[in-house]
Formats: C-alpha cells, structure tokens, sequence
C-alpha cells in the first residue's frame, strides 16, 4: 500500500486542486446541460432566477402548446393543413422560432458564464467553449432553419395563390378546370394544351376527371355569359378550336373589362357551355416547368406499354423509354405525357390521366415534407391559380382524402363523341353519368339522343365497352370459347381510338395504367 501524504504536502495541494477543478468542469457541463434540456433552469439554480423564471414558464408553455397542437393534428387534420396555409400564422410562427433561436443561445452563452470558465484548466476550457458552442449553433441553428422554411412556405403561399373571396361547392362539388400550357416566349396562358376538370366530393374527396379535347369545334358556352352573348349559337368559327378561345378572348380583351385573365374566362365559358358544370376555380400549369416538380419529388414510376421517343432524332439526347414499370425524371415524365410518335391526341390525353393519377397516389406528406424548399420553387414557377388561400387547406385535406380512393375519369373524345359536332346532350349525360357512379348513386335513365354525324351513329355502345375490350375496370363476367387476345396499345396507351382508350373512361384509373 502507497504511503499517504501528509496533509499540507504539495502532492496533497494538488490532488484536491485536480479535484476541485473536475467538480466545476462537472458543474459546467451540467449547466449547459439543463439549459437544453429545460432552457432557464440553469438560472434558477446558479443565476438571475427572474430570467430563469421567465425562461422556464415560456419552454413550458410552447411546450404545452405544441403537445396540444399536434395531438389537434393527429384526430383533425384540419388544424394542421390551417397552420401550413395561413399567411399571418406563419409570419407569427417565423418570428416567433427566430426570437427563441436567440433566446435560447442567450441562455447558452450565460450557462457558460455560469460554470466560471476562467477557474478550469486550459483543457477543461477548451471543452466547455466546445460544448457551448456546439450546443449554442445546433440549437439555434435548427431554429433559423425552422423558421426558414416557414418563411418559404408563407412566401409560396403569397406567391401562389390569391386572396379573393371562396367559392362554395356546386351541387356538394368543387369543379377545378385545369389546363396545361406552353411556357415559351408569347405561348403562356394562350392556348391551353390540355384541359381536365378535376370534380372533386366535397366531403369524401372521390375525384372524377373529366378531359376536354383541344380540338372540339361547334359548342355553346354558359348561359349569360360574355362568350355566349358573342356566339348564341355557340362557337362555330372555322378553324378554331377549343383551346383557341384563350388566343380569340386576347384579340377581344375589351369584352372582359375588368378580368385580369380573359383567356381563362373564355376557357371556362366553354368548358362550362360543354360539361353543363360550374366551374369554382381553375389552375394553369406550366408544362415545361412540370419537369421540375417531378425531380422536386424524386421521379414518378410510371407503366410503360410501349417504347416512348424523348426528344426529337436529330438532337443529341434522342432516346426512347423502354417498356416496363419505369422511374422517370421531369424531363422523361414530360415527354411520356406528351410525345406525339405513334400516337394521337387522344392517346396522349389518356398517357396524361396516368401521369396525374401517379402524382397524386405517389407523392406522399413524407416526400412533400422532405424535399419542401423544392416543391415549393418548382410549383410557385410552374402553377398560376385563382385558388384563394383560404381555401387551400380544404383542398390539402380532400387531395389527402382522395389518396386512399380510386379515380374514375371520363373523356369527352371519339369514339363516344365527334369533337367536331359533339352531341352536347350525351356529353352532359355522360358527365352526369360518371359524377353519378363516383358518389355511389344509380345514373339516369339513358336518353337517347340523336346523332349529329356518322361518326356518332354507333359511338355509344362501343364507348361503354371500351374499358372491358381495352383491360379496363369493368367487371361483367364473360365466358370466351377460345382465349382472350391481349388488349391492344396505341401510342404508349391502353386501347386504340377506334375502341377508346381504357385510362380515358375508367372507374380505376390506377388498374388500367
């Protein structure tokens, strides 16, 4: 046994030195310590305690307040698409995580006060600036960061979306007519080059889309309106079509005095006049800038039938996708939803519907939250909307709503109908027929009406087989002598013009893409 120092000895000095010095490292620690665990503790038990005090009841009451907020969140969604919307909250909520990000390094930095960094050694100082510090810029960092991309989502938000008044649903309904246009020099908002009608239950979210072709010619508008009183017996100017009413309404803009949009006006006075539905608000997307909310969200998979050409042969980066279940990027996602190699446009439109049906079903809160600074600059640059925001918390909860449902869809083309002489009355049958089934209510009596064109004579009956002769969702049993051939493929899509398109009239679109 090692002999022990006699008290007074320097060998006893320093030991006790050596001790006291770990015990006020210790007390250091912990100090910084309490400080992130319970932010103004470390006041009470070693400092101003009036700091302390108010430290302390503010940690404990945004902690109360965030228990109770997300346990709201957790049983009514409601509260939580609200506090992600709401302009004036999340300013509030900016500031606010700003503020404690500084209030919270203040206590850092009196924490190390507090354990008297001068008495230690030199290495026991080192660590405790390094604690402190690390401490001090994790915490706080992670508040600027917060309040960062809350300031990201308010700015989205203004940018975005408008402050009008809201719409109330039509007949338990929301009717958004979505286009989608050209982005290039003198093309935005000009002529729409698809136009889909997302009608959407106000309670379930069930979704019904509706496309419209861009070239139907000869149809009326809605009642009363500026287009109707310019054509009574609807549009008929030869050479135009549909998606020509943005450019005629441009060239005539002195009709819409007032409208900040009169393109959009015209559009929705035809889709309208067509569909015989109210629209409650529209949203133009931006094709081109399409390609960057799909990387935004890591790719889409998609069902590839047949081999899809992107790009044009002479450039450099011609390539084709080849079939099978495919994960592309925005600018392959583009070109599947609308090359024009081997297909027609009602092809295309069909290829479109499974496009949006994917996005819908594949970009989940998790992916949305984890890539959300770039969702947010993809979408601000690619969306122009008269969606106000106050209405955009609905419609987050009826997209979520709609995730977990199938989506039927409708298209208003051959050969159910003659774009060119559209029987208007079997159009607005067929919509109210598909609205009908989506909301679980037996359609109509059919009413036969009289065909316009030869090209209509037979039209209805193959459009209604056209999903069961296409692989589409219908169920009627059938009991073939011999085996069934394999359902055709027309330019990349299910189906052939003359048979219809299986995603273009389906009560499923996810089962036939």
């Amino acid at each position: 046994m090692p002999p022990v120092p006699p008290p007074g000895s320097p060998q006893t000095r320093f030991t006790t030195l050596d001790r006291a010095q770990r015990v006020r490292f210790r007390r250091a620690v912990t100090l910084m310590l309490m400080t992130l665990v319970l932010p103004g503790s470390a006041q009470l038990v070693a400092g101003n305690r009036r700091v302390g005090r108010i430290a302390l009841r503010t940690w404990i009451t945004l902690a109360v307040l965030g228990t109770v907020a997300l346990v709201a969140s957790y049983f009514w969604h409601g509260v939580a698409f609200w506090a992600g919307t709401d302009t004036m909250f999340l300013q509030a909520l900016r500031l606010g995580l700003m503020a404690l990000a500084i209030g919270w390094a203040y206590l850092f930095i009196d924490a190390w006060r507090l354990g008297q960094p001068l008495t230690l050694q030199r290495q026991h100082r080192l660590a405790i600036v390094g604690v402190n510090g690390f401490l001090c810029f994790s915490v706080a960092g992670a508040l600027l960061f917060g309040a960062h991309v809350v300031g990201v989502q308010r700015q989205f938000m203004i940018s975005m979306f408008g402050d009008g008044a809201a719409v109330g649903a039509s007949h338990g309904r929301y009717n958004v007519l979505l286009m989608g246009g050209d982005s290039g020099a003198g093309r935005w908002g000009l002529r729409p080059d698809s136009m889909t009608v997302a009608s959407i239950d106000a309670e379930t979210g069930k979704t019904v889309l509706i496309s419209l072709p861009r070239n139907m010619q000869n149809f009326p508008f809605a009642e009363g309106s500026v287009m109707a009183e310019q054509f009574p017996d609807g549009f008929d100017v030869e050479g135009m079509y549909l998606n020509g009413l943005a450019t005629w309404a441009l060239d005539h803009a002195d009709l819409f005095a007032g409208s900040k949009s009169p393109g959009v006006d015209a559009t929705i006075q035809g889709v309208e006049g067509i569909t015989g539905l109210k629209m409650n608000y529209w949203a133009m997307v931006n094709l081109e800038g399409f390609k960057d909310l799909v990387d935004a969200v890591g790719g889409v998979e998609l069902n590839v039938r047949q081999p899809i050409p992107v790009g044009l042969p002479y450039e450099d980066t011609f390539h084709y996708i080849e079939p099978g279940t495919r994960t592309l990027d925005g600018h392959d996602t583009l070109w599947f939803a609308r090359a024009r190699e081997g297909s027609d446009d009602y092809s295309r439109m069909a290829r479109q519907k499974c496009v949006m049906g994917a996005m819908l079903q594949q970009v989940s809160p998790q992916v949305a939250l984890r890539n959300f600074e770039k969702i947010a600059g993809a979408s601000s640059a690619m969306v122009s909307t008269n969606v106000p925001r106050g209405e955009v918390d609905r419609f987050v909860d009826l997209a979520l709503k709609a995730k977990s449902q199938k989506i039927a869809t409708l298209s208003l083309v051959p050969p159910m109908i003659n774009t060119a002489h559209p029987d208007i009355a079997l159009v607005q049958q067929k919509v109210g027929e598909s609205i009908a089934r989506a909301e679980g209510r037996t359609p109509s009596p059919t009413v036969d009406a009289a065909p316009e064109s030869d090209a209509d004579t037979s039209s209805e009956a193959p459009a209604a087989e056209a999903p069961a002769a296409t692989g589409g969702a219908s169920t009627t049993p059938s009991a073939p002598a011999t085996p069934e051939a394999p359902p055709s493929v027309t330019g990349g899509s299910l189906g052939s013009m003359s048979q219809g398109y299986a995603a273009n009239e389906s009560e499923d679109l996810g089962a036939v893409c």
